[in-house]
């Protein structure tokens, strides 16, 4: 298991953190995911084995958020 986060341009709406976390949650292999509005970061829980991070980093910038970094 692995936890990443991820540094997003400004989250500028809740609506924003809903299409996010929707669409996080129907890519099989994660297990949790949090976006946390104030600081424009999302915490992905995942199984290696079945997304990679390139994966994940890929669906957000298609939604329309750049993703700036990762930790």
């Amino acid at each position: 298991m692995t936890t990443k986060t991820y540094q997003l341009e400004t989250v500028t709406c809740p609506s924003c953190i809903v299409k996010i976390e929707g669409m996080l949650k129907k890519i099989s292999g994660i297990h949790t995911s949090e976006v946390m509005f104030n600081s424009s970061k999302v915490k992905v829980n995942f199984d290696e084995s079945l997304v990679s991070s390139e994966d994940i980093k890929g669906r957000i910038d298609k939604l329309g958020y750049k993703v700036l970094g990762e930790k």
